[in-house]
């Protein structure tokens, strides 16, 4: 009887049918294959670690109870979003995926973020509220009166609709005074930016210049959801309106409505009705009151 030994030269090695990949090669299957299968996804997360460097592209990780992808939005789209990342919130984060083959890591690039619901938009305004306050942006000490008869009234506000024919009819009905309109968005992602500019573009201008320098600032809208209001929730517009040298009313939303920026400006109004009321006083009822003087 013959026995059979196997022959350890003779033997197929495991694997050398495979195909032979080079590293690049492998990276870039890798990319196609993730980037064909989620070419467009939506994960609800909370916000990680934020870092925005000085490039203006946004990093940040997205996690649950079990796992992190980092994530990134580009300079471009970092400019676009209605919604910036901030650590703690939960979100919903539309995107692709991509792989980065220079460290064998894959993320996601973000060109859309959302709160995870009025939930989430709450919690991260009370966290931004008790931050800003901590700084001292709310404190009554840091309120200006508002002048008796301000000469000109700078508001912000849409320049078209229901605010700004109210603001003036009441001003007209109490007290005829120069107004000049500074146009904003007064909701989505251009309300911040034009907003805060507004609020500084008037403290710019100077005393003795062509363009009157106002007395007194509204900012104003009607009523609307809390995220239609968001705007005035940003901490740019919080700032401009504590940095302020001019006295401020806002005037955002209804009674029941509350922003940021009420805490910051000098006085809060119910209504843009009200802040034209709180502007100026009655005509009438200063000429009774010189003639009694009299």
């Amino acid at each position: 009887m013959d026995l059979l030994d196997d022959d350890p030269e003779d033997a197929a090695e495991p694997g050398s049918n495979a195909h032979e990949f080079t590293v690049s090669e492998l990276s870039g299957a890798l990319k196609r294959s993730i980037e064909d299968q989620f070419g467009r996804v939506r994960v609800r997360a909370e916000v990680g670690r934020v870092s925005r460097p000085g490039s203006g592209h946004l990093y940040f990780d997205l996690k649950d109870d079990r796992a992190v992808l980092a994530a990134v939005t580009w300079k471009g789209q970092a400019a676009r979003l209605v919604q910036r990342p901030e650590e703690g919130m939960e979100v919903i984060a539309t995107g692709r995926l991509t792989t980065f083959p220079g460290q064998s890591k894959y993320q996601m690039i973000v060109d859309q973020i959302e709160p995870a619901g009025a939930g989430a938009l709450m919690a991260m305004l009370d966290r931004r509220r008790k931050a800003l306050a901590a700084e001292g942006l709310f404190d009554e000490d840091r309120k200006r009166p508002l002048p008796f008869l301000p000469r000109v009234i700078g508001v912000v506000t849409s320049p078209s609709g229901a605010v700004i024919r109210d603001i003036l009819h009441r001003l007209r009905d109490r007290f005829p005074t120069r107004v000049l309109i500074w146009p904003v968005a007064v909701q989505g992602e251009g309300c911040a930016p034009q907003v805060s500019a507004a609020i500084r573009g008037f403290n710019a201008l100077p005393p003795d210049g062509p363009v009157p320098r106002p007395d007194l600032i509204i900012v104003a809208r009607g009523g609307g959801s809390l995220e239609d209001l968001w705007g005035f929730n940003e901490e740019a517009v919080v700032r401009a309106a504590a940095d302020s040298a001019i006295p401020l009313i806002s005037a955002v939303g209804h009674e029941t409505d509350t922003t940021l920026i009420d805490f910051a400006a000098d006085r809060r109004a119910p209504t843009p009705t009200a802040a034209a009321e709180m502007a100026v006083p009655v005509r009438a009822d200063l000429a009774a009151r010189l003639a009694e003087a009299g």
